[in-house]
């Protein structure tokens, strides 16, 4: 194992689109989503430490699923979990983790990865994490994994791609906010155009130096506590400071601001999970595609259907296509599928 590899794990969100089984307190990545035994952190973790070891796996969290963490990555140490006190998007943690990691080793490699999405082909997606730090190693680049899109999806970013470069690894035009339905099928038939999965790759250095020149104040907040990261008294300086950057993703802060961003289609399936939908795609589904978790089921003119509930729980359903059944604990969700999106509007009502 190259000890210079290193992984930030992104597992602080809410993935209020899955309620009721994703809530504040038990968010999405530490479930077993589909079924396979395993969480969806254990997942992630697991594949990262095919290639990266362990010990330098860090979590990036919110601190009420400290313990969470801990009981799911028995193998993870305390100081490997990096509590944000504060929720402010992705650009001040990831600063916060790749200052502490680069203190520990100048030399590091990191990948920035979600905790919570679903790759097929674990070899594929290790075989292409390993391209990525080889150019990181010998270039000043900072790199992102583009996923090849299969249809005009309009709920993600979209990186645009230099259409004249031939090399595997591709110079990145720009990036592209979510599109209309029209927008995304010109990006597919221009043939340039890859999802933004928020996979990153970079060296310490580069990304450093970037946060530097491009977020100047963000970076002497952290900067100033660079003699704390890493000893007993990194704790209070976060808690003390995290708050006051600004909230901002690193798409907005770094990635659309500098110029030696690459990317590299990537050759594995992706899923990110994001809603029912995602994840009815996924799971193994019956004659009529309905697609049954840990639920016994009845089922009459029912097609399209992804049901899920506690303890194999028996429901039986006649005439329902394209819903999403949820039965957990006190809250029975039964939702058309065509308005996954507004599952997050009625979470905030409640």
């Amino acid at each position: 194992m190259n000890k210079n590899y290193y992984a930030i794990l992104m597992a602080g969100g809410v993935g209020s689109r899955f309620w009721p089984v994703s809530t504040v307190d038990f968010p999405k990545q530490f479930h077993d989503m589909l079924g396979t035994g395993d969480t969806l952190i254990q997942k992630t973790f697991s594949r990262l430490a095919k290639l990266i070891p362990a010990e330098n796996i860090f979590i990036l969290t919110n601190e009420k699923y400290n313990n969470l963490v801990l009981e799911q990555l028995p193998m993870v140490k305390q100081e490997q979990v990096l509590l944000e006190p504060a929720m402010r998007n992705t650009a001040p943690c990831i600063l916060y983790a790749s200052l502490k990691i680069q203190k520990q080793n100048p030399d590091a490699l990191m990948v920035v990865a979600p905790s919570d999405h679903w790759i097929e082909d674990e070899d594929e997606f290790t075989q292409n994490l390993k391209q990525c730090f080889d150019f990181c190693n010998s270039e000043n680049a900072l790199m992102t994994l583009g996923i090849q899109p299969t249809f005009p999806n309009t709920g993600f970013g979209y990186i645009e791609f230099d259409k004249t470069d031939s090399n595997p690894i591709k110079k990145v035009n720009q990036f592209r906010e979510k599109p209309d339905y029209e927008t995304a099928k010109s990006f597919l038939a221009s043939g340039n155009f890859l999802w933004n999965g928020g996979i990153f790759i970079w060296s310490a250095k580069a990304i450093t130096q970037a946060f530097s020149e491009f977020q100047p104040i963000m970076n002497n907040l952290f900067v100033r506590g660079l003699d704390r990261l890493n000893t007993s008294a990194e704790r209070d300086f976060i808690n003390d400071n995290y708050a006051g950057a600004e909230n901002i993703s690193i798409d907005y802060a770094i990635l659309e601001k500098a110029n030696n961003v690459y990317v590299l289609p990537a050759t594995f399936d992706w899923n990110d999970l994001g809603t029912w939908g995602s994840l009815h795609e996924k799971l193994d589904k019956d004659e009529n595609k309905n697609a049954v978790v840990n639920a016994t089921v009845v089922l009459e003119n029912a097609s399209n259907n992804i049901i899920r509930a506690n303890n194999k729980k028996t429901i039986v359903i006649d005439g329902l296509n394209d819903y999403i059944i949820v039965d957990k604990d006190d809250v029975l969700l039964i939702y058309p599928k065509s308005k996954e999106q507004d599952i997050k509007k009625i979470v905030s009502k409640l």
